[in-house]
């Protein structure tokens, strides 16, 4: 039978599969996989997902598919799978984590096609972790997303203990290797707890890992207190837990988020690591060299999702699966090693704008320019070189450092970036009026190329139909008359008879007295700036060189385009102009409205026709920019101006957003966020986030909002929403001072617990250092 068991030949087995010899292979799966996990004697794997849950066998031709678990007709949500782990001590035992909130647990000794044993429901959302106890049979764990842990006897139909981690999901449970009653669990607002299975009340041990969620946790197989974790923070840090306080010892930064992490078999600074989103590869890193990694693996094409070393002591076959539908077997021979393919070259930045930059010192001499460190310089600390060490299997590499120091103006300071975070406005107000509020900020701040760019944003996005151009904007100096066209009076030919030159003195006298006037109807009401076509009349020179002189105070030069354009609207005479030509000519009718369009009256043989609408739109559509301003973001963002950047897409809006991919806008409201935290502008940061649109970045800040407190007479969970504790039935959020219930800003001793209104604790440690409540602990109030 194919799982029947082999506890003869155990000792042998383990023996010859330490020394697993094999070569780089790979199989499809037909869904992707969200976990993997090797059985005792490394021969076989279980790959589960949400739409797969098989075993391979691994042969030296490949993996050979021996069992699918997802049996019947219509799989229920039991086989959708967020966790799968082996047992190691029972080969025909597994357990999976469901995202239905359901821990199951499978016989693959059962004669039946369903494999499935138990099936426990007490976690009301996903499970994100099981994890079997490494030498008691029968005890198994799991964490889900709400918040709780809980540990099985499988021997009986319900759980035995449940632990509360204070928290709003658990994303990872480890047992110990070496302590028995002791498991590890990582939260998603960065905390790591150690609880003591005996004791479900309250953890044992907790500190702050990361800034972000703790995706994974991993105990170290040798070293009884090293605990490796890997969070969202990009970073994997490994943490001493045998001193009374969490001390990390080592910390690797990666470039994206940590999903996995596994210690090597055999190798004590080495552990494996794949990434969440973004980066395919799996890196071996070696902790003592946290810049690069020691091997890689770059076989994926999608995100790696589960990883699992062979067996416990080969340290040379590495499993992993992937949403690429992928399996695969890497042999660590087969690894790629990024050293040999690096350059010795490292740059860091001071806390005063100095610039250290180390290379090889063949590249360092003969270069002008550039003088090498000197090592009696007493403004900065004396560097030594590494001493050789021959365990480790890293290149030894010697490189020359320089130090390029700043200039005295302070240039090279980051003010800008705090005053300009500080005073933008991003939203509250018109599109107009904030981008001349930070045209205005970044031109006080010496900074014009950017207060050109929302000035220029302003101009492209404002609305046509309220421009923001002053009033008597291209007006020409004959009263309110608009010169939208000029007429180049030598191209005009003198076809006026004498009767016109003979009235020309009352014309301008009419004209003069009828430039106030607001009663044009055909203009009335007009949005835009008129425009003025000649008819088929023509006027001589002399006769508007004689307007011009005679109105000193007006001096107005008329060109005429050589160029004629077509009609766009059909000529209609004014209804008052005079039809018989003896007649004394009208003169020119001229509306005095806000809106800047006028009619002006035919004179006899001038026609002069009026247009009520614009002939062409005076501003292009904000579309139209669209293309430009992606690039301008875009340059920004590389010049390392990602405040620019998100600045502009959260003022732009709905105008910009669909332009420029979701997965750019992460990335920089993520950059500028983390540098807006970095300077501490915590309200800021909290304003970027409000008005992002990216839903990985609005629950920023919508996640770990819960505060679970405990009562401070009987130090248990408060779990009623009121103010008295229903367990010692005590007001629990009493002031030490003045004996009344605090409903406002409750301020409290972490040490003793005791607290009350902030203005009386403050008041009160101003003359005394112990605690109100008389317990007699030194309080400090920071």
């Amino acid at each position: 039978m194919l799982f029947e068991s082999k506890k003869g030949a155990e000792m042998e087995k383990m023996a010859c599969v330490s020394t697993v010899s094999g070569r780089t292979m790979f199989c499809h799966l037909d869904a992707p996989a969200n976990a993997i996990s090797v059985c005792r004697d490394a021969t076989q794997v279980v790959v589960a997902g949400r739409n797969i849950f098989k075993i391979y066998a691994m042969e030296e031709d490949g993996f050979v598919e021996r069992l699918n678990l997802r049996v019947g007709r219509k799989p229920s949500l039991n086989f959708s799978c967020a966790d799968v782990m082996w047992h190691q001590m029972e080969e025909n035992l597994l357990a999976t984590a469901a995202t239905n909130g359901a821990v199951v647990t499978w016989n693959l000794a059962r004669p039946c096609r369903n494999k499935q044993e138990h099936l426990f429901t007490e976690h009301k959302r996903t499970v994100n972790k099981v994890c079997f106890h490494p030498t008691e049979v029968h005890m198994l764990l799991s964490g889900s997303q709400d918040g709780f842990m809980k540990c099985f006897d499988l021997r009986k139909k319900e759980s035995v203990s449940t632990f509360s981690g204070q928290s709003e999901s658990v994303r990872d449970v480890q047992f110990s290797m070496k302590d028995y009653f002791t498991f590890a669990a990582s939260f998603e607002n960065g905390n790591v707890q150690l609880w003591d299975i005996r004791r479900p009340d309250r953890y044992e041990r907790m500190f702050t890992a990361h800034t972000g969620p703790v995706f994974c946790c991993d105990w170290h197989p040798e070293d009884r207190g090293w605990l490796a974790t890997g969070g969202r923070d990009k970073m994997v840090k490994v943490w001493d837990m045998t001193t009374n306080r969490a001390k990390e010892i080592y910390c690797v930064q990666t470039i994206a988020s940590v999903a996995r992490v596994k210690w090597r078999p055999e190798r004590r600074w080495h552990l494996a690591t794949c990434s969440m989103m973004v980066d395919h590869n799996i890196y071996v890193w070696d902790v003592r060299r946290p810049f690069i990694p020691f091997a890689t693996f770059e076989e994926h094409k999608d995100v790696t999702t589960g990883i699992v070393w062979r067996h416990q002591h080969d340290p040379y076959v590495l499993l992993s699966g992937s949403k690429d539908s992928t399996l695969y077997q890497h042999m660590f021979k087969d690894a790629s090693r990024p050293v040999d393919r690096a350059n010795p070259e490292g740059l860091c930045f001071g806390l005063f704008g100095d610039l250290a930059f180390a290379a090889k010192e063949s590249l360092m001499t003969g270069e002008a320019g550039r003088k090498p460190y000197p090592a009696g310089d007493r403004r900065y600390p004396i560097f030594f070189f590494k001493k050789p060490d021959v365990t480790e299997q890293f290149a030894q590499v010697a490189s020359a450092l320089s130090v390029f120091e700043s200039e005295a103006d302070g240039s090279s300071r980051m003010d800008w970036f705090i005053k300009t975070a500080r005073r933008y406005l991003l939203s509250g107000k018109p599109f107009a009026e904030l981008c001349d509020h930070n045209a205005k900020v970044a031109k006080e701040l010496n900074r014009p190329q950017v207060s050109t760019t929302w000035t220029m944003l302003r101009i492209m996005f404002s609305d046509p139909g309220n421009p923001a151009l002053p009033a008597n904007h291209n007006m020409s100096k004959l009263g309110n008359i608009p010169l939208m066209n000029s007429f180049n009076l030598k191209e005009m030919s003198s076809a006026l008879n004498e009767r016109n030159k003979e009235n020309r003195q009352d014309n301008l006298h009419n004209l003069e007295t009828n430039l106030n006037n607001d009663e044009n109807e055909e203009t009335e009401g007009s949005d835009g700036q008129a425009e003025y076509l000649f008819g088929d009349a023509e006027l001589d020179d002399d006769d508007l060189y004689s307007m011009e002189h005679e109105n000193q105070a007006e001096e107005a030069e008329f060109s005429l385009p050589q160029e004629a354009f077509p009609l766009r609207h059909e000529i209609v005479d004014h209804p008052s102009a005079p039809e018989p030509p003896a007649e004394k000519p009208e003169s020119p009718q001229v509306s005095g409205s806000e809106a800047e369009s006028f009619c002006l009256t035919p004179m006899e043989s001038i026609s002069l026709i009026s247009v009520s609408q614009l002939l062409y739109q005076p501003q292009l559509p904000p579309r139209f920019f669209c293309p430009v301003v992606r690039e301008m973001l875009d340059y920004y963002a590389e010049q390392g101006d990602v405040q620019m950047a998100v600045s502009v897409l959260i003022v732009l809006g709905d105008r910009i957003r669909k332009e420029i991919d979701e997965l750019t806008q992460e990335h920089w409201y993520m950059s500028y966020i983390d540098l807006l935290q970095r300077f501490e502008l915590w309200n800021v940061s909290n304003e970027v986030i409000k008005l992002s649109t990216c839903s990985a970045i609005t629950c920023l800040n919508q996640a770990s909002t819960t505060l679970h407190i405990n009562c401070s007479n009987c130090k248990r969970p408060m779990s009623n929403k009121g103010w008295i504790c229903d367990r010692c039935h005590q007001c629990a959020s009493v002031c030490a001072v003045c004996h009344h219930v605090v409903k406002g800003l409750f301020v409290w001793c972490q040490g003793c617990s005791h607290g009350g209104h902030l203005e009386h604790v403050m008041e009160w440690l101003k003359s005394s250092n112990h605690c109100p409540a008389g317990c007699g602990h030194l309080c400090e109030y920071t």
